[in-house]
């Protein structure tokens, strides 16, 4: 500790210099004992955080060159990072993952998942799109929590499913589309997540105007229906419902249109239940198809007996389709 104290008290040279408006500049008596003026000299500046002291070091040329580059590349991150912050962080504000539009139904590792798919958000965030991390942060979710439950894995890939159709939305990625039809919905195992999965990617292919896909899975979404038992009518009048739902506001091809239509009127033929007939009536007025919704109403207005409880509400149904605007003529 003396040395050092004793290092600290011994100077080469020691003066006193004040600065000016042009800065400081060193005592001649100290240029001419230290520097040869034929030759250039470097310095390292130091200032502490506590800013009470200037530190010069002299340098070679090439502790002068590496120095340079060092804090040039230094300076060079520092600049190119904070944009990035400040541009993710701004993303951030403005678009955020909708937690509750993606885990509609419950399963055992959505508090797993939920961080990956956060992850992944923010990388289709990225400008330029970082897409080959993000969708590797997608297939690590896919493949890292599935379960022996085949009801649990299905929610785990609707879920999924659900958050990559508002990825297509938020940063029109529409070639997703085709990847989730090809790598997810054949691996869900449930008859109704699979449907609501096809009614998923039929509504997004008709917002982006994918029309060839959208009549693609309008197919089969209409099959899945035809494959329940005409016992399990509940069940197809609620997929008839659900589909009505996705496409009614939407603008549609003439093909889906006459699929809808062939369908819709072939189980309003085939069902007895008056009630389920007038359903069939109500979705067919949903889809703008007037025409057929009133000549159907009308078929189930003449087989009603009089005392009927379904008299009156069929009889309202018909009077209010004969008054809705249609561009071909009503049937007599």
């Amino acid at each position: 500790m003396a040395e050092e104290k004793k290092q600290d008290t011994e100077f080469f040279y020691q003066n006193v210099v004040k600065k000016t408006k042009t800065g400081i500049t060193f005592p001649k008596d100290l240029r001419d004992a230290l520097f040869d003026e034929e030759r250039e000299v470097f310095f390292k500046l130091i200032v502490p955080n506590t800013k009470d002291k200037i530190i010069l070091e002299l340098l070679s040329d090439e502790e002068a060159k590496t120095l340079t580059e060092e804090l040039s590349e230094a300076q060079h991150k520092v600049e190119t990072k904070v944009p990035e912050k400040e541009k993710v962080k701004d993303t951030k504000e403005k678009l955020s993952p909708n937690w509750s539009e993606y885990f509609v139904y419950d399963f055992k590792n959505r508090e797993k998942i939920q961080p990956i798919l956060e992850s992944a958000f923010y990388k289709f965030a990225e400008t330029p799109i970082n897409l080959e991390d993000a969708m590797g942060r997608i297939k690590y979710a896919l493949v890292s929590f599935l379960t022996a439950t085949k009801t649990e894995n299905a929610k785990l890939y609707f879920s999924i499913i659900k958050f990559l159709i508002d990825i297509i939305e938020k940063f029109n990625q529409p070639n997703l589309i085709d990847w989730i039809f090809e790598k997810i919905v054949p691996n869900v195992e449930s008859k109704f997540l699979y449907e609501q999965a096809l009614l998923e990617l039929l509504e997004i292919s008709l917002k982006t105007k994918r029309y060839e896909k959208a009549e693609l899975f309008i197919f089969y979404v209409l099959r899945n229906i035809d494959d329940y038992p005409r016992s399990e009518l509940y069940n197809i009048f609620n997929s008839f419902k659900q589909l009505v739902k996705k496409v009614k506001h939407i603008e549609r091809t003439d093909k889906i249109d006459l699929l809808l239509k062939e369908k819709l009127m072939e189980y309003g033929a085939d069902v007895e239940d008056s009630d389920y007939k007038i359903q069939i009536v109500e979705f067919l007025e949903d889809l703008n198809y007037i025409e057929l919704a009133y000549g159907l109403a009308k078929e189930i207005q003449k087989g009603l007996p009089p005392d009927s409880v379904k008299v009156e509400e069929i009889r309202k149904i018909v009077k209010r389709l004969y008054i809705t605007p249609i561009t071909e003529d009503k049937i007599n």
